[in-house]
């Protein structure tokens, strides 16, 4: 039983998942303050948040809701960029490379296999 379960912890997916979630976590930390620190700034020397802050609508607080909302405007808008970057990057990658003589030979082989079932 512990064979298995060192089998399941180390399997290349579940590496995978640990890996993509640190660097997640990390990304989140650095995308929160650019747009707390950077774009929210910005945009509270033109507009005036801090009074938004106070309004409250029910239990919302107005402020605070449209600082999630711009933070997740952001994050959304950051990954948008960075999965067509990633798309982008992995078509450039997959360019087709020139068929050797060994993968000639057995696509010939095979049409011509092809061609033998199918004559009556």
């Amino acid at each position: 039983m512990l064979k298995e379960y060192k089998e399941f912890l180390f399997r290349g997916n579940l590496l995978d998942l640990a890996v993509a979630f640190v660097l997640g976590v990390a990304f989140s930390a650095v995308v929160s303050a650019l747009a707390d620190d950077v774009v929210m700034g910005t945009i509270a020397r033109y507009l005036d948040l801090e009074s938004l802050a106070d309004i409250t609508l029910g239990p919302v607080l107005v402020g605070t809701f449209i600082g999630a909302l711009l933070t997740f405007l952001i994050v959304a808008t950051v990954l948008f960029f960075l999965l067509r970057a990633a798309a982008r990057y992995q078509r450039s990658a997959e360019v087709e490379t020139p068929d050797t003589d060994e993968v000639l030979l057995l696509r010939e082989i095979r049409d011509l296999l092809d061609a033998q079932r199918h004559t009556p």
